[in-house]
């Protein structure tokens, strides 16, 4: 640094220099300079540079590689620095570069599509009911045995199960699947009764094996009276192929009762042992007297004479007399009954079950206990007969007794001694007792449980207990078998009964005998949707001859009458299956005396249906079974319409479907064009309108408020005081 520049204070007095900015603006233009001289001959220098890189390369000099580094990186500087106009630029990937190729990439102007619409849809999973996912479950016989039992109509037995609300007609089928089929989630869960707040939710297929729709497992309600096929032995051994159909108990769904009581031939009637006789159970008991159908009774629920009314054995059995004497009443009082129809444990007609807690018993099968244990001279029919009604056992003497006054206060009623008493002292010792003092007292009744069975919580111990117990229901296949008439033993009744054609024809006859070499005769009384609710199956019971997979059949109508071909349609079976609720067993025929499933037949039945082959039998044979008869009609009727008019043929189509799922819907249209749909209830119409909305149509629809259609008049001036 020049001293003589800089003064005393050490400021600057020298020469004028140059200012920062002139010599950026230099720096610039020098810049500038230099990159529009490599733009005006950047491509000759390349190709002259890739020329004597090919040349040193083919000369094979030693500088050929430190050239080739020099033209790459020269390439990479003109790369950075030369301009890109706007159209070629590249701020986004390709939809090919994102998502692979084959992708169909769509452009659409503004609002082509709706802000409420997603722009890609999700996948919708139509399923509107539990069913089995994959395969057919495990049961304790082959599906082959049971489709070759329905071949024989004297070892098969329909049966309606009914009763009323909340009775427990479906947990007494789920106690029959229970002990024929796998169902690990019955077995885990507790009894229905058990409070939920400290234990987990049980699986949504833990109970009602037979409600499947899913607004059934919503209300806690059956809504459909739904069908399955299982076999089950008696206290002999005996298999026996049970087709039973469980019905709802709600007042309002009494059509699908009726529809279940055609196809039957004997009727189980469901009652509370703490209700009684209900309503609905009277007109349940005169729709099957009306039927001409066999009945037998369980007493269900005798549980809550021990836990709830803590009743003393001795009541107990007066409380059971008592519901056993009330439906006796109801049965005497129909027009059409008969002496034979009356009920009584003793006769062997009666059972007495707990279905929450998965037992069901019979005189006879508790009897057989006794007999197989303590080894008695006696059979257990014999046994039977002395174990309800006025006779008495002397415990001292080891006599029966029809007197009290004969054996004094050492005499018991038969029924409270051997039958009321050990069941309650099972029941104090299981919620009484703890695991060391009730291990050794049930293994001693050859009741064995696993450690982790004993904490469980107490309604589901005793639960596992009764089970090991009682053992299997074979009380109330006895009962079934002896009391409820096979479909050959009552081909005859039901043919008289319901067929409108001459008795003297060749179809009557094969419908009277039950032949399965005969002409084809099914009588369909429902139909029921598919899980995604896009086809419907009709369920029918064959009266004569044998169905089988792609015949040709003629579909006749109610409104079918001969030389009128107006209501008949015909028709391809396109498939046959063993209906079990939640599940379908295809097969490839089945013969007279059976219940069957059938695809392909639905486009023209409205209601019920009666089904001929179309080609052995003449339409000149042709008759109809007679439709369904209620005791009651719709009476609620409500208005609707789509909230968006251009969907009313949607409406239309899904109020066609209504009428095919509901015997007792009606669907029309008004004067003044409004559509109306008419029920017997507000739960009735409830359900309709769910199905309508979310199975059938998929829209929005509105509802006018329920109206009422008065039955009653004025007949006569009333008496004046």
């Amino acid at each position: 640094m020049d001293a003589s520049s800089y003064d005393e204070f050490g400021n600057y007095i020298g020469p004028e220099l140059a200012s920062s900015s002139e010599e950026e603006e230099e720096e610039s233009d020098y810049g500038t300079e230099a990159v529009h001289g490599d733009m005006a001959d950047g491509p000759g220098e390349i190709d002259q540079m890739d020329e004597q890189s090919d040349q040193e390369d083919h000369s094979g000099g030693e500088s050929g590689g430190y050239s080739e580094l020099t033209a790459m990186a020269r390439r990479m500087d003109i790369a950075q620095t030369q301009v890109v106009l706007h159209e070629d630029k590249k701020y986004y990937p390709d939809a090919e570069e994102v998502f692979g190729p084959g992708v169909e990439a769509l452009v659409q102007e503004e609002d082509t599509q709706p802000l409420t619409e997603p722009i890609i849809a999700p996948i919708k999973m139509r399923k509107f009911q539990v069913d089995e996912e994959a395969e057919l479950p495990d049961t304790s016989y082959t599906k082959e045995f049971l489709v070759d039992l329905l071949g024989y109509p004297a070892m098969t037995r329909n049966l309606a199960v009914a009763g009323h609300l909340h009775h427990g007609k479906t947990a007494l089928v789920d106690l029959l699947v229970a002990s024929t089929h796998v169902w690990p989630e019955w077995d885990k869960a507790a009894p229905m009764a058990t409070p939920t707040t400290k234990m987990p939710k049980p699986s949504e297929k833990a109970f009602g094996y037979t409600d499947v729709h899913q607004l059934e497992r919503q209300r806690g309600v059956s809504l459909k009276a739904m069908t399955i096929s299982l076999v089950a032995q008696d206290t002999k051994g005996k298999s026996y192929a049970l087709n039973i159909i469980d019905t709802p108990g709600h007042v309002n769904f009494f059509d699908e009762v009726v529809a279940s009581l055609r196809l039957a031939d004997g009727l189980v009637l469901v009652v509370d042992a703490v209700e009684g006789v209900m309503a609905n159970t009277e007109r349940i008991i005169q729709a099957a007297v009306r039927e001409r159908l066999s009945i037998t009774l369980v007493v269900n629920k005798v549980d809550r004479l021990i836990l709830e009314l803590k009743l003393p054995p001795a009541d107990a059995y007066y409380k059971l007399k008592l519901t056993i004497e009330e439906v006796n009443a109801v049965i005497a009082a129909c027009p059409l009954a008969t002496p034979s129809m009356c009920l009584s444990p003793e006769l062997g007609n009666v059972c007495f079950a707990s279905t929450s807690f998965g037992w069901c018993f019979s005189l006879q099968s508790f009897a057989k206990r006794y007999v197989e244990e303590w080894d008695m001279p006696i059979s257990p029919k014999d046994l039977a007969k002395r174990l309800w009604g006025d006779v008495y056992y002397h415990s001292e003497r080891r006599t029966f007794m029809r007197k009290r006054a004969e054996g004094g206060k050492d005499a018991k009623r038969s029924f409270v001694h051997f039958i009321l008493e050990p069941v309650y002292k099972l029941f104090a010792l299981v919620t009484s007792e703890d695991e060391p003092n009730l291990r050794p007292a049930l293994e001693a009744l050859g009741i064995h449980l696993r450690k982790t069975d004993y904490v469980m919580d107490v309604r589901g111990l005793l639960r596992r207990v009764l089970c090991q117990f009682f053992g299997p229901p074979t009380g109330f296949v006895d009962m079934c078998s002896a009391h409820v008439k096979s479909p050959l033993d009552n081909a005859a009744i039901k043919t008289e009964h319901l067929f409108t054609g001459s008795m003297d024809s060749e179809i009557a006859q094969a419908m009277r005998s039950c032949s399965a070499d005969g002409p084809l005769v099914i009588s369909v009384v429902k139909q029921y949707p598919s899980s995604d609710a896009s086809q419907f199956f009709a369920l029918g019971r064959i009266f004569s001859g044998t169905v089988t997979a792609d015949q040709a059949v003629r579909v006749l109508g109610e409104n079918y009458t001969p030389g009128d071909d107006e209501d008949m349609a015909l028709a391809t079976v396109s498939g046959a299956w063993l209906y079990c609720s939640r599940y379908k067993i295809p097969v490839s025929g089945l013969s007279a005396g059976s219940w069957i499933l059938l695809g392909g037949v639905d486009g023209s039945i409205s209601k019920t249906a009666t089904i001929f082959d179309a080609t052995t039998v003449s339409e000149n044979d042709l008759a109809i079974i007679r439709p369904l008869q209620f005791s009651a009609e719709s009476v609620m009727k409500i208005a609707v319409e789509p909230v968006v008019p251009t969907e009313l043929p949607k409406m239309l189509s899904g109020l066609r479907k209504i009428g095919k799922t509901y015997p007792l819907a009606q669907t029309r249209v008004e004067e003044s064009g409004e559509h109306v749909i008419l029920g017997t209830g507000e739960l009735y119409l409830d359900c309709i309108m769910h199905d309508l909305r979310c199975m059938y149509s998929e829209i929005e629809i509105k509802v006018a408020d329920p109206v009422v259609s008065f039955r009653e008049t004025v007949a006569e001036t009333s008496a004046l005081k």
